[in-house]
């Protein structure tokens, strides 16, 4: 695959805050990824970094193989759609899309024009009278009809309803399916959007906790469920990276691949595997690296 940005070693500090700590990352060409992590992480640091909108305190980003800072060739191909947009204070939706048809290359008028339809966008109505759903909606407009060649949705969902949020997922994956690109997506709603993210990057405290697929990263951790006793017995050795007891019944959940022989021999002792949701793992391996169980 094609490499598109290059993280170097990054380290960002805002005075005494360590907002990065030698994050070095790639991201490829045509792929979704998820950016994921706690609040103050430092995902926005990283994607405001990566978009030349903030710069490192060491390290360096190249995005297709060119610094970003003052390249107008690499950034009309990059759209950064962060949640505290700002506008001019007389703006309305439609000056912002007449705007982004002028600088992106790939913009698509007739996708923005569905958008508006399916968000129910008041496009001339000042932004600033908008409500926290229509805002999001707008932002969410401009990166899908933007079509540029890497995409970051930061927190894109926040006001959002239920219905709103699953037009945003379904679009974004029928228009990514016909004119694929590096898709960025920062979310705290990770069961909302496991289904979309093939790849998932973890921050904790401006470090990278994971970077894998999501795929191999679903086989990554399992659950053991039965008798305390006998749960503990067979994950001794093992990372256990949470443990909940109810009575004498023991769910473990352990950070690694099972094997066909664990799982014979976790028939032999009547003990159940249940699977691990992306975000139970995401929350379970946070908390563990926390705590400095995570090896």
């Amino acid at each position: 695959m094609t490499t598109v940005i290059e993280v170097d070693h990054l380290t960002k500090r805002y005075g005494s805050t360590l907002a990065l700590d030698d994050v070095t990352l790639t991201f490829e060409a045509d792929t979704i990824y998820g950016l994921l992590g706690r609040n103050g992480a430092g995902k926005t640091t990283l994607m405001s970094i990566i978009t030349a909108q903030n710069f490192p305190t060491s390290g360096g980003v190249r995005v297709f193989g060119q610094q970003p800072y003052e390249n107008a060739g690499v950034l009309r191909r990059v759209c950064f759609v962060r949640e505290s947009q700002r506008y001019p204070d007389d703006a309305t939706p439609q000056h912002a899309f007449t705007i982004a048809r002028l600088f992106f290359p790939n913009w698509d008028d007739e996708l923005a024009g569905q958008l508006v339809e399916e968000f129910r966008l008041p496009v001339d109505r000042r932004i600033k009278k908008l409500s926290r759903g229509q805002l999001s909606a707008v932002g969410v407009i401009l990166g899908l009809a933007s079509r540029a060649e890497i995409t970051f949705f930061d927190e894109p969902y926040l006001g959002l309803d239920a219905v709103a949020r699953q037009v945003f997922y379904d679009r974004l994956l029928e228009d990514y399916s016909e004119h694929p690109r590096t898709i960025v997506l920062s979310s705290h709603l990770i069961d909302e959007v496991s289904s979309l993210i093939e790849r998932v990057v973890l921050l904790e405290a401006g470090q990278v906790l994971l970077d894998e697929p999501t795929e191999e990263l679903r086989d990554r951790a399992a659950t053991i469920v039965g008798d305390a006793e006998t749960v503990e017995r067979f994950v001794a050795g093992r990372e256990v990276i949470s443990r909940e007891r109810l009575g004498r019944v023991l769910g473990a959940t352990v950070y690694g691949a099972l094997s066909t022989a664990d799982r014979a021999e976790l028939r032999e002792l009547g003990l159940d595997v249940s699977p691990v949701s992306l975000q139970q793992l995401v929350v379970r391996t946070t908390q563990a690296a926390e705590k400095g169980a995570l090896r």
